[in-house]
């Protein structure tokens, strides 16, 4: 797919118009709704595609060949974007794979799509960075909500009836459409990119590495957020299953009661698809580290520090304070929650990292992914109490300007960054999104599109 190179990362707003746009010109197979609104009252928007005629062997509702000679009943694919407000990459990819498949019948034979256009259009609105030129840019206007209002995270750490309207949106979503593949579209700051599955989708590691091969994205094979789970290939990684540890090394949530399980019900598969804003070399060494224990012992230590200094600066907060400048005011309370969120969790990483650690085997990579996991830990939160700090015009906001200021230079300095543009992001999204569908169907893959 042809994109300008210097695009930007969509609001939800442009999303919608984008949409409605796409709906008004091919209003025989294009169709938006509205399938929800968020606990602000912002529409959840659903653009559909309808599916072209049935290809041989992709009947029923379970598996592709399921139902194999009964009546053809058109398939659901499901993709989620936007569900982490900070990670907005996902958006443009939904667009530009609508536009992509809108002629491209052979991926809608007997399978309609459909596309979440932002999952949490609330955080959206919280995350104000929509063409980052620099990690400290990035980092400006930085927001990520604490778990317990992340849509996809909510049901592992709240009461069915505690739920955020965003997540009982998606999950109606999937009962309605019961799709065989359902895809999350995510991004990191800094790394590479990698693949996580609630099931094993055969063979995906070949597209996935082509692809990002061919776009200069590094793979992370050794990637925090999926330590210690079985990977079939560089850079996919399959979440644990029944009977497995339910969280793995750093989440403190229990994955299988996610959303991205929610399309087990109806014998489902989840893909979630990380592409860096930045990318970096050292997550896709597959060198042995020389003393990995060691190595994670002094970034528990250096994680430590650094969330007491985080930590000390927020006892300075009064959150009665006038504010004397205008723009985060009213936003405090939930920078707040997400600033003590944050905090808390790393207690609990630190003393894992200093009690098991790494395996004696453990790569150059996954030590390199484990350190920007911990920097962008203490980052996050020092850069959201300081969007707080600055609306309070209190006199420690400079201090911790300069904080944020340098974690961000020497996380920069440190991987040796390099920025992916958003163009080269969403052709590597939208590739491996279709290839996924490939796996999964037998569909023959399409010719490449244009690099960005």
């Amino acid at each position: 797919m042809t994109l300008l190179r210097d695009m930007c990362y969509p609001t939800p707003h442009e999303l919608a118009l984008a949409a409605r746009a796409l709906a008004d010109e091919h209003p025989a197979l294009v169709r938006l709704r509205q399938a929800g609104a968020s606990r602000a009252g912002q529409p959840l928007w659903l653009l559909s595609l309808a599916p072209s005629e049935p290809r041989a062997g992709l009947g029923g509702r379970g598996r592709p060949g399921a139902g194999r000679g009964a009546a053809a009943e058109p398939r659901s694919v499901l993709v989620v974007a936007g569900a982490h407000a900070n990670e907005p990459v996902g958006g443009a990819t939904a667009l530009a794979l609508v536009r992509r498949l809108v002629h491209d019948a052979a991926h809608r034979a007997g399978c309609g799509w459909h596309f979440l256009l932002c999952a949490d259009p609330d955080g959206a609105a919280l995350h104000r960075t929509p063409r980052p030129y620099s990690l400290l840019h990035y980092h400006r206007n930085f927001y990520r909500p604490p778990g317990p209002e992340q849509p996809e995270w909510a049901p592992s750490l709240l009461a069915p009836d505690r739920l955020p309207p965003e997540t009982r949106t998606l999950t109606a979503l999937i009962d309605e459409l019961r799709p065989f593949l359902q895809v999350s579209l995510h991004g990191t700051d800094l790394g590479g990119s990698w693949v996580q599955l609630t099931r094993d989708i055969p063979n995906l590691a070949e597209p996935f590495a082509k692809s990002a091969a061919e776009l200069r994205i590094p793979i992370e094979t050794g990637a925090s957020d999926a330590a210690g789970w079985p990977s079939p290939g560089p850079g996919i990684f399959v979440l644990p299953g029944a009977g497995a540890d339910p969280a793995g090394a750093f989440h403190p949530e229990d994955t299988r009661l996610s959303t991205w399980y929610h399309a087990h019900r109806y014998d489902g598969t989840t893909a979630i698809v990380e592409v860096p804003m930045w990318a970096s070399d050292l997550v896709d060494d597959p060198a042995p580290h020389a003393d990995p224990r060691g190595a994670l012992r002094l970034l528990a230590g250096r994680l430590t520090t650094d969330a007491a200094l985080v930590a000390g600066a927020r006892e300075l907060v009064r959150e009665d304070a006038p504010y004397r400048t205008p723009g985060d005011g009213a936003d405090a309370a939930a920078l707040l929650r997400a600033v003590d969120w944050t905090l808390a969790l790393i207690p609990r990483i630190a003393a894992e990292w200093t009690g098991a650690g790494a395996p004696p085997e453990a790569t150059a990579a996954y030590i390199g992914s484990i350190d920007a996991f911990g920097r962008r830990l203490s980052l996050r939160a020092a850069a959201m109490l300081l969007r707080v700090l600055r609306a309070q015009g209190h006199p420690a906001a400079p201090a911790l300007d300069r904080l944020v200021t340098g974690w961000c230079e020497s996380f920069a300095a440190r991987f040796q960054a390099r920025r992916v543009p958003v163009a080269v992001q969403v052709e590597h999204q939208a590739r491996t999104v279709l290839a996924a569908y490939e796996r999964l169907t037998g569909a023959p893959p399409q010719p490449r599109q244009d690099t960005p």
